[in-house]
């Protein structure tokens, strides 16, 4: 989603309401020193199935050298149950993966590593269950940018006992220079960008991983919970497509197809990911976990493999004079056939993965969404008065006069989401009902802003919910577009009101997603922290909503 442009994200309602009781959290705990100083960068887990799971760390030596790791099933190891070596060094950027395999499923496991007369943190991970399932948590998290501030959300995923695994719908990294995006409060916190200009070489991907890996609170989730992962645009750049990006300019940055193979290569080098199976390419990064009897998550690759490139409203700006235009527009351009965001492999593993969960007799089924696919248009929020005419304004906010414009002539927010791709959106949706999914649960990233949607499809059928998050860091649109907070809360509830599968909205957070499921139902819970400028925070949760199935699929319902 294209930043830092006049509206970069998306909406929001309410502020911190009266919610469940605050929890106080004492500073983050630093990264660790002394002999700690060789695991600088923390240790992580991941991409778990039901007999194995990645571990991974890295070594700040700079030499290569073999490392040694242990995975027990109680804190103290006194019953290691995995343990090897595995070599490491600078073609890898010093980067340790392991998949320890054989394991139990569902089990609770305890993990570390040993390199140069040093061990690391502690590790926590888990397998994924086969057979009943009870209970399943997962925090949904995204977008969290090093200049906006610490990842206090990230701390408090790692402190929340209902979370099992946490799902990042991508932007884990951001691209952007030391003077781009969020440059004024990196500089006031010093998270100045490393390294200082954008990222576009191998070395400046690897650079800036390690960056985010310094966080405090990054550490503390990444050893407390396993990872599931999927990427967006900024682990490479913005908005990339499979010809380009947006945010690359082949003049003075060089090949797209070598800074993209330098941004997919670092990011494995320091994701607890598994490599590709065979067949597959590194690319094709989408994934399949089953929970037992409980229910499927398949997370989606919508940037380098399929996606048509997405279209810019600028050129339609002056030949847009009626709403008959903008609808002929939209009808020719989003809705073209063949406009494409999902690869076809990725169509055959998610068909495959719907009906052996059906088979299965599964209650739930999860889709790991990159970015927002509920139809979200622009209410005509001078008409309504929620912004002055910016057209009777001397030097108005450029944000203004984009949602005016777009509010207008009543189009969606950002044609980059899968509002951009009406035709992909609708061959999901078919697919997915063809094979008896249309009560499907996005979890949905990329916004900076928490969403409780209830989906449909072109006829109006049900297709499912939609659970957005907000940014870890990333401030959402309105407040980062110079709207203060009663305007912004507003826009947020004007969003609500004008979109039928827009329930509920809140831009004015940042924080996560907490969803538990299970048999017969679950909650999703929208918790926020209260700052992200300063190490300390307090979480609240300010909208809960009660998860049920119904007659039509999926019921969604405030608590």
């Amino acid at each position: 989603m294209s930043q830092p442009s006049a509206i970069t994200r998306r909406t929001t309602l309410t502020g911190l309401s009266a919610a469940a009781a605050a929890a106080s959290f004492p500073a983050l705990a630093q990264a660790p020193q002394g002999k700690g100083e060789v695991f600088r960068h923390g240790v992580a887990s991941g991409d778990p199935d039901a007999t194995s799971v990645v571990l991974w760390t890295r070594v700040t030596v700079p030499a290569a050298l073999e490392v040694e790791w242990e995975l027990a099933s109680d804190p103290r190891f006194t019953k290691v149950v995995r343990q090897g070596k595995v070599a490491t060094g600078p073609e890898r950027d010093y980067t340790v993966k392991v998949v320890a395999e054989g394991l139990e499923p569902g089990g609770r496991y305890f993990y570390r590593f040993r390199a140069a007369g040093a061990s690391s943190t502690l590790g926590q991970t888990r397998t994924l269950p086969v057979g009943r399932v009870a209970r399943l948590g997962i925090a949904l998290a995204s977008c969290s940018n090093f200049a906006f501030g610490y990842f206090n959300a990230y701390d408090a995923i790692a402190r929340d006992a209902a979370v099992d695994y946490v799902l990042h719908t991508g932007d884990y990294i951001y691209e952007y220079g030391a003077d781009g995006w969020g440059a004024e409060t990196a500089r006031k916190l010093g998270r100045v960008h490393e390294p200082a200009n954008e990222i576009v070489s191998l070395s400046d991907y690897r650079i800036r991983h390690a960056q985010y890996k310094t966080d405090a609170g990054s550490q503390a989730m990444l050893a407390a919970k396993p990872l599931i992962a999927c990427w967006d645009d900024h682990e490479s750049t913005n908005n990339p497509w499979t010809g380009g990006a947006q945010n690359h300019q082949p003049d003075s940055e060089g090949d797209w197809a070598e800074r993209r193979a330098a941004s997919i290569r670092a990011y494995y080098e320091w994701m607890p990911v598994r490599e590709p199976g065979p067949g597959r390419t590194r690319m094709q990064f989408w994934r399949t976990y089953v929970f037992g009897d409980l229910a499927t998550l398949s997370t989606l690759e919508t940037r380098h493999t399929a996606r048509a490139r997405q279209i810019e409203y600028d050129p339609y700006r002056k030949t847009i004079a009626s709403h008959a235009d903008a609808r002929a527009m939209e009808r020719d351009t989003f809705g073209a056939i063949g406009r494409t965001m999902l690869a076809r492999e990725l169509e055959a593993d998610l068909t495959a993965a719907w009906s052996r969960s059906k088979q299965a007799g599964q209650p739930w089924r999860l889709i790991g969404n990159p970015m927002p696919i509920a139809r979200t248009r622009v209410p005509d929020v001078v008409a309504l008065g929620l912004i002055p005419d910016p057209a009777k304004q001397a030097k108005p906010l450029s944000a203004a006069v984009d949602m005016a414009w777009k509010g207008k002539w009543n189009l969606p927010f950002y044609p980059d989401t899968w509002d951009g791709y009406d035709w992909a959106r609708e061959r999901l949706y078919s697919q997915a009902r063809a094979a008896g999914a249309n009560d499907l649960i996005f979890l949905t990233g990329d916004s900076h802003s928490f969403w409780a949607n209830r989906l449909a499809d072109a006829a109006g059928r049900p297709a499912g919910i939609e659970l957005g998050t907000a940014g870890i860091t990333s401030p959402g649109d309105f407040i980062e577009s110079g709207f203060d907070r009663l305007t912004a809360a507003r826009l947020d509830a004007a969003f609500a009101e004008h979109n039928p599968e827009v329930i509920w909205t809140d831009n004015l957070h940042q924080g996560y997603v907490r969803l538990v499921l299970m048999p017969s139902g679950g909650t999703a819970d929208f918790m926020a922290v209260s700052d992200v400028r300063s190490r300390r925070y307090v979480t609240r949760k300010i909208s809960s909503w009660q998860i049920a199935r119904g007659a039509d699929g999926i019921e969604l319902a405030r608590s």
